[in-house]
């Protein structure tokens, strides 16, 4: 998860930018909040644990001066929950790199040990991003060494190119570099999304922009140009002029979840409209729900990003569709809260049921997807409260069965409650009447039907199909890490018979 964005500008400070554009990111992380800006002779950076609103306020358009800088919104995956392991992340040599990372490095323990024993760096924080930076750094230094100082651009490609062929996992990336400018680039499968924009700068050439979604690039009149490519790599010199690389042989394979849960409706991901992809995640999971024949007097989305996936069973099936359930829009999203008691208490303060929709009838709830059960069996619990007869529940995402690894914060088969059930006893648990998930083949063909040049997307949370490889014992490490022991400390298990064996 996490929110990235970058913006290069040719004539006026860019903090201002960059805290508008990063609260259209708000929903990639909440967490933590990080920007730094560059003068040209110095950078100037602020970050703290909390929401871009609490950590940024108008004193800080007097400091954080400078035409070009990033912005990150955390939502912690790898590491601990320290304000110290808030982006960005900084080293002094080669340049002085501010690095910016959206995703999740998968051969952490290895790098760390060359970072650490084999260059003698020193490593502040646990987080994979910090390795991240240190290995660009390294690779950087190296073609520094092959090809002389005169070409910085061409030393921060090549350095580029390096840093794929050593690092594994999902990563879109963004840097500022002293004295050279602004540098963006995604893994060569392109699993993480992120997005290059240009506008027009007050008098000559092109103002540019990297994010993770294009939503942050209107609000500050940026037009998107196009998604990054996978191994590709992007640099806005000083002087405003982009460069471009293709740094290794892509193969683009974005994560499906993003269009599930992650990324905003009026998103547009690698070509693919996340709004109208939950429209046809709809029309499929409708099948399913006439076939079924039960007697259902309403459907009801858990808000927000299940009402378009409602609406448009809702259409299909012709049941009437209400609005039962009001959020408050002052409770963060329970997904990203980053322990498991908080997300839980959480449920309560967020959502609201209202009687009248409730009382006598037989409802079915309809949510994006259902990862650790947590927040839909009190949902189911809400419902009965209020009155409903019967509670059915339909997933618009098949069953999550598989650690996500790639940047989404479900490292483990003990919190996924698919991970070890049958749907029978995934609905007993939740307490429902009767439960549905989207199938597979129908999510792809929802998300594929937007971009039908895409061939493949990951699925790993689905199917367990990691298409960049893990090692043997990368799972069992992340089981073992300090901050996923915390929530299985705090957690009940999903399932009874789940044990340290599963993560096989």
């Amino acid at each position: 998860m996490c929110g990235i964005l970058g913006i290069a500008s040719r004539n006026h400070d860019v903090f201002a930018e960059i805290y508008d554009g990063l609260l259209m990111l708000q929903h990639r992380g909440q967490d933590a909040s990080g920007i730094v800006t560059y003068t040209g002779d110095m950078f100037r950076e602020r970050k703290a644990n909390g929401l871009v609103k609490d950590v940024f306020s108008a004193d800080d358009t007097g400091t954080l001066l400078g035409r070009i800088g990033m912005g990150h919104v955390r939502y912690p995956t790898a590491g601990s929950l320290s304000a110290a392991e808030a982006q960005p992340f900084f080293v002094n040599a080669p340049y002085g790199i501010y690095l910016i990372h959206n995703g999740n490095i998968t051969n952490t323990e290895e790098q760390r040990e060359k970072v650490t024993a084999k260059y003698s760096r020193h490593l502040r924080t646990t987080s994979d991003s910090e390795i991240l930076l240190n290995v660009l750094a390294d690779k950087v230094a190296d073609a520094i060494k092959v090809n002389g100082n005169a070409d910085p651009i061409r030393n921060l490609f090549a350095g580029v190119k390096m840093t794929m062929e050593r690092i594994q996992g999902a990563y879109s990336v963004i840097c500022l570099i002293a004295g050279v400018g602004m540098l963006a680039f995604r893994d060569p499968h392109g699993i993480r999304p992120l997005s290059v924009a240009k506008r027009a700068a007050d008098g000559e050439g092109d103002d540019y922009a990297f994010a993770s979604e294009d939503v942050a690039f209107g609000i500050n009149g940026f037009e998107k140009l196009r998604d990054v490519k996978p191994g590709e790599a992007m640099l806005v010199d000083m002087d405003g002029n982009l460069h471009e690389f293709q740094a290794v042989e892509g193969n683009l394979t974005p994560c499906i979840f993003e269009y599930v849960y992650l990324a905003r409706p009026d998103s547009l991901l690698d070509g693919i409209s996340v709004y109208k992809t939950q429209m046809r995640m709809g029309q499929t999971l409708a099948k399913q729900i006439e076939a079924s024949g039960l007697d259902i007097d309403r459907i009801i989305p858990v808000p927000d990003s299940a009402r378009p996936v409602a609406l448009e069973v809702a259409k299909a099936t012709g049941i009437p569709y209400r609005e039962g359930l009001v959020k408050n829009r002052y409770v963060g999203r329970t997904f990203i809260m980053p322990g498991q008691e908080e997300r839980q208490k959480s449920v309560r303060r967020k959502l609201n049921a209202i009687p009248l929709e409730f009382e006598g009838h037989n409802v079915l709830l309809i949510d994006d997807s259902i990862v650790r059960g947590n927040t839909i069996k009190k949902i189911v619990q809400m419902c009965r409260e209020a009155g409903a007869k019967k509670v059915y529940i339909a997933s618009a995402s098949p069953p999550v069965k598989f650690p996500n690894v790639y940047g989404i914060d479900m490292p483990t088969k003990h919190e996924l409650i698919a991970s070890d059930q049958s749907i029978e006893e995934i609905r007993e648990e939740l307490g429902a009447d009767a439960l549905f998930y989207q199938n597979l083949d129908d999510l792809i063909w929802a998300a594929k039907e937007g971009n039908p040049e895409i061939e493949q997307f990951d699925c790993s949370c689905f199917d367990g199909n990691y298409i960049t490889g893990l090692s043997d014992d990368y799972l069992q490490n992340l089981e073992s890490s300090s901050r996923v022991s915390q929530k299985i400390k705090d957690m009940p298990a999903a399932g009874s018979s789940w044990n340290a064996a599963n993560l096989a």
